[in-house]
């Protein structure tokens, strides 16, 4: 095997390995660490834009002032929401 040949090999068994790596150690942390990152949205929504569901929270001046910037989450929010729950949800 000539010495181009090899690199190309050696770079792909240090890839290879290094997901492998990355799998064992810290997939849970980052699916948990966006799992996490979603709650914290969803609350922040459901505290800013609540009383477009009924739950007046913050008054409505603060409201109108964050919207420009939840404008593009709020269907997704509201999907979410009012989304039926099952028991399996909480499983995984």
């Amino acid at each position: 095997m000539s010495p181009e040949q090899a690199d190309p090999l050696k770079k792909s068994i240090f890839q290879n390995l290094k997901e492998i790596l990355y799998g064992m150690a810290s997939h849970d942390m980052s699916r948990y660490a966006i799992r996490t990152r979603a709650s914290m949205e969803h609350l922040f929504i459901l505290i800013t834009m609540g009383d477009m569901i009924g739950i007046p929270i913050l008054p409505p001046y603060y409201s109108l002032r964050l919207l420009p910037y939840v404008v593009p989450q709020i269907s997704t929010w509201k999907r979410r929401l009012l989304r039926e729950k099952d028991v399996s949800d909480a499983m995984f």
